[in-house]
């Protein structure tokens, strides 16, 4: 289960990131508030995960899945490019979010 509530951390995570262009440097009031929210569940939820899960490991798949949800959306939403070198890091880091999940007992 604490998976889950990692993997749900990490979206959260994406969420206050991308919150982060949309609030405009926290001047606009319903983006931030919904940052804000964002960051704080995600953490709540991450803190949950460490209950069960080695923190190195729980923080660098959260970490990972943020960098990843945030980069794709970044292109996605924000126009920023998608070459094939970044491309290619960035699934780099979704081979290390699987890889840590297998060798941390979690299949």
């Amino acid at each position: 289960m604490s998976w889950y509530v990692l993997f749900v951390a990490g979206l959260f995570e994406i969420g206050w990131a991308v919150g982060l262009e949309y609030s405009d440097g926290l001047s606009k009031p319903l983006p931030t508030a919904a940052t804000a929210v964002s960051l704080v569940v995600s953490m709540v939820l991450l803190a949950k995960a460490v209950e069960e899960l080695p923190v190195g490991t729980a923080y660098a798949v959260w970490t990972g899945i943020g960098a990843v949800g945030t980069a794709t959306l970044g292109i996605v939403l924000f126009d920023e490019p998608a070459t094939l070198s970044r491309s290619l890091f960035i699934g780099a880091i979704v081979v290390g979010i699987v890889g840590l999940h297998f060798v941390s007992g979690g299949h």
